[in-house]
């Protein structure tokens, strides 16, 4: 494994390391951002945000240069956005619509649906939401039962979804329906393009424990979406969702960055006072800091060794669901740790006054998230389990 970059990637971080430290806010407090703002609040800024990307050239670098974007190599996207995670600085706004609509239109849509849609993702002038999972079909997606009956051009969609993100600021929804209830299940799908201003679409947030309402449930009572919004054939709704979920496995990852976890970690113990002295002077703290950045080490690396597979040509394996597995548990274990250590001060909420930092408890409240969105840990296991080890199918 060859860890140097070309001279042509240098320049490239180079280019976007300066672009970043002259254009990124310089008031931008990333706790803040990540637990001190309100869903509405940390939206607005990511809008103001993509808009600066955008101008600048940085949005959908890995889009094909005639759909807007720079044609932008694997590593050149891993760069761009291991230099963002360096400021722990958000993505724009309307990362589902980069990553997963505006491939997916370009690869499955007409060339209307293609002029229609694509240069306004881009832009974030359209905002997009993913509608794909229900109250009963999550892990199981192909048993869903939103339904869309066709009515001349039009088809007339019933059902609910839910667990969509980003829905109450969303002008439109890829949304996945059940067009023929008698064909296999795989097979009755169909892929829909749905303004979110059309009549009986209803959008419920769902307010999690940290207090944020990033989440959705939607409800649809006889929304008519035209004939014209079919993205791929009738009953071919299956075959466009793949596609879409296999951009967002290569393009969101599950690759959470540890270095501002662990610092803030240190920090933390180094403030905390533990039987008379700095926490961080304590054999066992400095012991389990450590070993957890041993583990965020091995899974960094682990990380580069699925990156050389896919620079070589090879397409991703497992080692996806390996990657989320052992990223999401290790965050949880570490806030959990940091509450622990925090003792009464772990009740403390971000933005009350004092020396011990109040973020803790958020972090430890959305470390449990991510343990379950993306596929969850036991999932995960399964898919480890059956094509890596070998073993049986789950009965």
């Amino acid at each position: 494994m060859d860890f140097r970059l070309s001279p042509a990637e240098e320049a490239f971080r180079h280019e976007i390391s300066n672009w970043l430290d002259a254009n990124l806010p310089a008031d931008f407090d990333p706790d803040r951002f990540e637990f001190g703002m309100s869903a509405r609040e940390r939206f607005e800024w990511q809008l103001a945000w993509h808009k600066r990307l955008h101008a600048g050239g940085w949005v959908g670098i890995h889009w094909p240069h005639e759909y807007g974007g720079r044609g932008a190599t694997l590593m050149e996207q891993i760069i761009f956005m291991d230099e963002l995670a360096k400021r722990r600085c958000p993505a724009g706004a309307n990362q589902l619509g980069i990553i997963l609509v505006g491939p997916t239109i370009m690869h499955w849509g007409t060339d209307a649906q293609k002029q229609r849609f694509v240069p306004k993702i881009l832009s974030a002038e359209e905002i997009w939401c993913q509608g794909f999972s229900e109250p009963g079909s999550g892990s199981d997606l192909a048993s869903l039962q939103t339904r869309a009956v066709a009515d001349g051009d039009f088809f007339v969609v019933n059902g609910q979804k839910v667990w969509t993100s980003g829905a109450q600021h969303a002008h439109w929804c890829m949304l996945v329906v059940r067009t023929d209830p008698t064909a296999p299940k795989h097979r009755g799908l169909s892929y829909l393009l749905v303004d979110m201003r059309t009549p009986g679409i209803t959008v419920r947030p769902l307010v999690q424990m940290t207090g944020s309402a990033g989440f959705n449930e939607m409800f649809f009572e006889d929304v008519r979406v035209p004939r014209a919004n079919l993205l791929g054939e009738l009953g071919r709704g299956w075959d466009v969702a793949v596609t879409t979920l296999m951009f967002e496995r290569a393009g969101l990852g599950s690759d959470l960055r540890f270095e501002g976890a662990i610092e803030a970690l240190i920090a933390t113990a180094r403030g905390l006072r533990l039987n008379g002295r700095p926490a961080l002077e304590d054999q066992s703290v400095r012991q389990q800091i450590a070993q957890f950045a041993t583990e965020a080490a091995a899974i960094k690396y682990s990380g580069f060794r699925q990156l050389t597979k896919r620079l070589r040509g090879q397409p991703p394996g497992p080692e996806g669901s390996m990657g989320k597995l052992f990223t999401s548990e290790l965050n949880l274990r570490i806030t959990q740790y940091a509450l622990g250590l925090l003792g009464p001060h772990a009740q403390l909420e971000v933005g009350e006054p004092g020396e011990i930092p109040g973020h803790w408890l958020a972090r430890e409240l959305l470390a449990r998230a991510h343990t379950i969105a993306g596929g969850t840990s036991e999932i995960q296991r399964n898919i480890l389990a059956e094509r890596v080890l070998g073993l049986p199918k789950e009965r």
